[in-house]
């Protein structure tokens, strides 16, 4: 069984550095952030994540834990800790998941 945030501190690309700048605010969501942000209004609704509490710990884990990762990346991969450490998903789940969706992605 792999650690249990391992998973996603291995999606850090090696020598990846914190964004000294702020992002640019003037641009349209790409469509991996809309659909990020309509699957964490959909766990709110069901009660599995509440918003508020995601933003919390996006604040809190997003400047210890995250903070080398770029900051429109954060809310996934804060949101993706939150469900391993409810035990919602595991990280072999997870990180199979994310291999399917590579591998989709370079099929394409």
């Amino acid at each position: 069984m792999t650690a249990p945030y391992d998973v996603l501190l291995a999606t850090l690309p090696a020598g990846a550095e914190r964004e000294r700048t702020l992002p640019d605010l003037d641009r349209r969501p790409d469509p991996w952030e809309s659909s990020m942000q309509a699957t964490c209004e959909c766990l709110s609704w069901r009660g599995a994540l509440d918003n508020l509490e995601r933003r919390h710990a996006e604040d809190a884990l997003g400047e210890t834990v995250y903070r080398d990762f770029p900051v429109r990346t954060r809310s996934a991969v804060v949101t993706a800790h939150t469900l391993l450490e409810r035990g919602v998903i595991d990280p072999d789940e997870l990180a199979a998941r994310m291999a399917a969706v590579r591998e989709r992605l370079h099929r394409e």
